[in-house]
């Protein structure tokens, strides 16, 4: 009885490749990121008085799991800009962005952050597209909490989809040359 050789003639997918019955590495690493976003607010005026509502007992981000606020572009993943940013600064923006470890997402807030707003002037900067890549732009002025709790499921979705090698994709290395990072 201990000698019986099996050998199926049909195999399941997931013996081979990628992963095994259950599930896939990537699908494990996607649900993983989708939970667990630590968001970097970087809010400059009304809009995040917007997010602080968010973040209260009425809203509660933290049912996303994006209870841990991280104030330290090295620890976060998910930039939060919110409120109007001046061309001063912009640069400090930048530098934020480019200190957050990848993979690191950027949810832009409100109509000042996305486009100056009604702030048409030589100082505002008119969208935070001009100096970082955007992922979920979120409009309103200042927008209600639930369409920050949309905007922050948008990241989720795109935190498990996304591919686990995100920086060695043409694509993203396209943008990056676009922006000078």
């Amino acid at each position: 009885m201990s000698n019986i050789i099996v050998n199926p003639k049909y195999e399941p997918p997931g013996i081979k490749g990628e992963g095994f019955f259950a599930t896939k590495l990537s699908d494990v690493i996607g649900l993983a990121r989708k939970n667990s976003l630590w968001p970097l607010p970087f809010a400059t005026s009304c809009c995040g008085i917007e997010f602080m509502a968010t973040m209260a007992s009425t809203y509660d981000l933290a049912r996303y799991g994006s209870e841990r606020m991280s104030f330290s572009p090295r620890q976060a993943d998910m930039l939060m800009v919110m409120g109007t940013i001046s061309k001063k600064l912009g640069p400090v923006l930048r530098q934020v962005y480019e200190q957050m470890a990848e993979p690191k997402w950027v949810l832009c807030m409100g109509a000042c952050a996305s486009s100056g707003g009604i702030f048409d002037t030589y100082s505002v900067l008119q969208g935070i597209d001009r100096i970082i890549p955007v992922d979920v732009y979120i409009p309103g002025c200042p927008p209600r909490p639930e369409q920050v709790l949309d905007g922050v499921l948008k990241i989720q979705e795109l935190a498990q989809n996304e591919s686990f090698r995100r920086r060695d994709l043409p694509e993203y290395k396209k943008l990056q040359m676009d922006y000078g990072i």
